[in-house]
């Protein structure tokens, strides 16, 4: 998995848009307008940040060398993995789709609404 395979699975999600809010190297990824991914694309290594449900971020850490606290976000609540082999293809594509579907439980009615209207 690439960079760009990270891009393209996010934005598959309803909802999805992406922009360069801090700077040209750092992708966020948002579901109506709320941040769900963010990837630097000028790292060494591939890596995102991904929002996690409090209860599970610590499990993740300890379990897989390559998932460590969010880098500049709410540590209780953000994870940076890093592609460091110590997790499987499938277990980032999950990890992606739990931290979009936090941010869409999070929406006000009217969002989820206009979300799901969505083709």
């Amino acid at each position: 998995m690439n960079v760009e395979d990270l891009r393209t699975y996010c934005l598959s999600k309803p909802g999805t848009t992406e922009s360069f809010p801090f700077d040209e190297e750092t992708l966020v990824l948002k579901v109506m307008n709320k941040i769900f991914a963010i990837i630097p694309l000028e790292a060494t290594e591939l890596s995102i940040s991904l929002k996690c449900d409090p209860e599970r971020v610590i499990e993740l850490r300890e379990t897989y060398t390559g998932v460590r606290p969010g880098w500049h976000l709410n540590k209780q609540h953000w994870n940076s993995v890093v592609a460091d082999g110590s997790f499987t293809e499938r277990d980032l594509l999950a990890w992606i789709d739990h931290s979009y579907d936090l941010i869409v439980a999070s929406l006000p009615r009217k969002l989820k609404d206009e979300l799901n209207q969505l083709p």
